[in-house]
C-alpha cells in the first residue's frame, strides 16, 4: 500500500480490517501488560511485582469483562461470564486443558520463532529465563488461591504440583521416599510425547528444569531444596521422562 492510499482514520477501513484491528487491540494490551509486570519487576524486585499483579490484575480482567459482556452482549455473575457458571463440572475441565494446551503452545511457538533466526542455543537461554520467572509466579498464585500458609512444607507441594498448567496436559506421579523427601515424576510429557511421534530425540530440558522446580519448590517452602534425579537429555526409564526429589531441611 502506498502512502497515497494509507488511511486516515480507523474510521476509514473497512469491516473486514476493522474485525482485524479489533485482535490487534486485544494482542497489544496483552503486551503492554507484560511490560508493565516487567518493569515493575525491575523497580521493586519480583515478589512485590506479583503482589502489585495479584490486585492490578483482578481489577483489569474486571474492566475488560464489563466492557466486552456490553459490547458482545454476554451476562456476568459475579465478575466473570454467566456462561462459565452454567458449564457442569466435565466442561470446565475440558475448558481448564484447552486453556493449558494454549500455553504449552504458546510456549512453544516463541520457542520455535526464536529458535528459526538464531539457533537452539538461543532459544534455550530465553526459555530458561522465562522459567526463572513464571515457575515463582506460579507458585504464588497457587499459594494464593488454595489459601496456603507461608511454609506448607512437603505436602503443601504435592498439593501445589498439582495445580500447575503442566497438570492437565501431562502425566505426573509422587512417589514417597520418607517423611522428609519424595519424588516427583514426569511420566508422560506432551512436548517429549510429541517428538518420540516423530522419531526425534528427546528436547535436553534439563537446563530449564533446573531452573524450573528448584524455584517453584523454594517458592511454595523456602525449606524445601530440590535434586534432579534425571532429565533429558539424561538416559531414562520408559516409564518417565524426568524425576526430581524434594527434600524438607530439618
Amino acid at each position: 500500500m502506498s502512502g497515497q492510499n494509507l488511511p486516515k482514520s480507523i474510521e476509514d477501513l473497512p469491516r473486514d480490517e476493522l474485525v482485524r484491528w479489533v485482535m490487534e487491540g486485544f494482542r497489544r494490551t496483552l503486551m503492554h501488560y507484560g511490560f508493565w509486570f516487567r518493569e515493575v519487576q525491575n523497580r521493586v524486585g519480583f515478589d512485590q511485582a506479583v503482589r502489585i499483579e495479584a490486585q492490578a490484575g483482578d481489577q483489569a480482567l474486571g474492566i475488560i469483562l464489563k466492557r466486552l459482556s456490553s459490547i458482545l452482549g454476554f451476562a456476568l455473575e459475579d465478575g466473570v461470564p454467566k456462561r462459565l457458571k452454567e458449564m457442569n463440572k466435565e466442561e470446565l475441565l475440558g475448558l481448564i486443558e484447552a486453556t493449558s494446551i494454549n500455553w504449552i503452545a504458546n510456549d512453544g511457538v516463541w520457542f520455535q520463532a526464536v529458535e528459526g533466526p538464531f539457533g537452539m542455543a538461543d532459544a534455550k537461554h530465553c526459555n530458561d529465563i522465562c522459567w526463572s520467572s513464571f515457575s515463582p509466579y506460579e507458585a504464588l498464585r497457587i499459594k494464593k488461591l488454595l489459601d496456603m500458609p507461608e511454609s506448607p512444607g512437603l505436602e503443601g507441594l504435592k498439593t501445589a504440583l498439582g495445580f500447575r498448567m503442566y497438570t492437565r496436559i501431562n502425566k505426573q506421579s509422587i512417589h514417597e521416599i520418607d517423611d522428609g523427601s519424595f519424588i516427583f515424576r514426569m511420566d508422560e510429557c506432551r512436548v517429549q510425547s510429541a517428538r518420540k511421534r516423530r522419531g526425534l530425540a528427546d528436547y535436553p530440558c534439563k537446563s530449564a528444569g533446573m531452573i524450573e522446580y528448584p524455584m517453584f519448590a523454594s517458592t511454595i517452602d523456602s525449606r524445601i531444596t530440590t535434586e534432579c534425579v534425571g532429565c533429558p537429555p539424561d538416559n531414562h526409564p520408559d516409564e518417565w521422562y524426568c524425576a526430581w526429589k524434594f527434600t524438607l531441611a530439618k
